[in-house]
């Protein structure tokens, strides 16, 4: 059988780059569950028709087909290429058994048909948090959901060495209200070419406005004037008072955005900035919206977005509100794993390489693997009954830091400085870096 070929934009990452991925995993886990958010996973289709509800997305949907499906088969689904859509999906099904502000985490494979490249794939693991509420939701959890992002990221640049980000927050009133102020009367078309303001830049920016949408050549500037307003506290009012605009929504949006940037800078000071670009150009987003990006990668885009939503879920008699945000963990990964930004100290759970001395012992040296086993050392027990030396090579080879050998007393080796002591299974226990592989910056 020929080699097979990797499909372009479905990783698949080796052992070693898997402990980065699960220790990233268990960290956003563990941050997430201490805010009080509880986990649930959506299957993974969905009917197109619900797929599609928050804008033209049929280019990036795989669509699921039995081979072998009749006629009379006429169900169209697609594999969900976010976590919000099901979610929405999700709350209307099972809002009965629900306590709201409902909470929750959810950490799934995704599927985009998008062109690949870096940072880019067609499967991909994401990390989202979501807070709902039923009839509505408080302007505080447009402050809380993106911070507790941010701790999560925060953790993880202490703990593994992944670089700092930096969130730019906007609020979708401010800008709506702002272009309303000008007269516009089609604000989320204006939204849209803005969003696309960070790639094109200004001029090109206030070109398609002109071109695209009619707009005059002095409102197209005003718009643009807001895009470049950006501040590290809430000097932003100011900056977007000067240009003279006025409007009930806009005061609105200035007021929750500078809440968040002044909370945020009291938590994580640094870590976040008002940038008046952003505009999430998907329709669903009412209020606060936010792109995060890793400081000295800025090139990979932004790694966690979303924002604040009035109407996504809905049953037509009651809405169920919510603020959420997510972290593409593979878009995140890749890019620095294949760029060695971490480095593992040891590409494989094992801790312990039992030797056997002969495959007539072997039940002795299970026994010793039972016993570390039982006290949670991971432990495996050598494949052949080789010489000792083999044996330890084997267990190099593998990144084994110690080898035991003899019975339940018998003697343990740490095979990097080649002390070797005598030792029981039933006390003996390395050191809590030796114990499990750790995810390392590296130098």
């Amino acid at each position: 059988m020929a080699r097979p070929k990797p499909l372009s934009g479905f990783p698949e990452f080796l052992p070693e780059e898997r402990i980065v991925e699960q220790t990233v995993l268990d960290t956003l886990r563990e941050t997430f569950e201490l805010h009080g958010f509880s986990s649930i996973e959506t299957r993974a289709v969905e009917p197109l028709t619900q797929l599609s509800r928050k804008g033209e997305i049929t280019k990036e949907v795989y669509v699921v087909r039995r081979l072998h499906a009749d006629e009379a088969d006429k169900d169209e689904l697609g594999l969900h290429f976010d976590l919000t859509v099901p979610l929405a999906r999700w709350v209307l099904e099972h809002s009965g058994s629900l306590q709201f502000p409902f909470r929750r985490y959810q950490i799934q494979k995704v599927w985009r048909g998008e062109r690949p490249q870096e940072g880019r794939y067609r499967e991909f693991t994401q990390a989202d948090i979501d807070i709902l509420g039923q009839g509505s939701l408080a302007s505080h959890h447009d402050v809380e959901a993106p911070l507790v992002m941010l701790e999560a990221l925060e953790t993880l640049h202490e703990r593994i060495g992944l670089p700092p980000v930096l969130m730019h927050v906007n609020n979708r009133k401010l800008s709506e209200g702002f272009y309303r102020g000008l007269g516009i009367e089609d604000t989320l078309a204006v939204l849209q070419v803005v969003d696309k303001y960070g790639k094109i830049g200004a001029q090109a920016t206030a070109e398609l406005l002109v071109s695209e949408l009619g707009l005059s050549a002095e409102v197209a500037d005003k718009c643009v004037q807001l895009a470049t307003i950006r501040s590290d506290d809430t000097d932003f009012v100011g900056q977007v008072r000067a240009l003279g605009v006025t409007g009930d929504l806009l005061d609105e949006g200035l007021a929750e955005l500078a809440a968040l940037v002044v909370e945020a800078n009291k938590r994580v000071p640094g870590r976040i900035c008002a940038d008046l670009s952003i505009a999430r150009g998907l329709d669903y987003y009412t209020g606060c919206v936010y792109e995060t990006e890793l400081v000295g990668f800025e090139q990979m885009g932004s790694i966690s977005s979303g924002g604040r939503y009035d109407s996504l879920a809905s049953d037509g008699r009651t809405s169920y509100p919510g603020v959420g945000i997510s972290l593409g963990v593979t878009r995140l990964l890749g890019p620095l794993l294949a760029r060695k930004q971490f480095v593992v100290s040891r590409p494989v759970p094992t801790c312990v390489l039992v030797a056997v001395d002969s495959e007539q012992t072997r039940d002795q040296a299970l026994d010793v693997a039972a016993a570390l086993r039982a006290r949670g050392i991971p432990t495996e027990v050598a494949p052949k009954a080789d010489k000792y030396g083999k044996q330890i090579r084997h267990a190099d080879r593998r990144g084994i830091p110690f080898v035991w050998f003899g019975p339940i007393v018998g003697e343990v080796k740490d095979i990097r400085s080649g002390d070797q002591q005598p030792a029981d299974a039933g006390d003996w226990m390395p050191d809590e870096a030796d114990l499990h592989p750790r995810v390392l910056p590296a130098e």
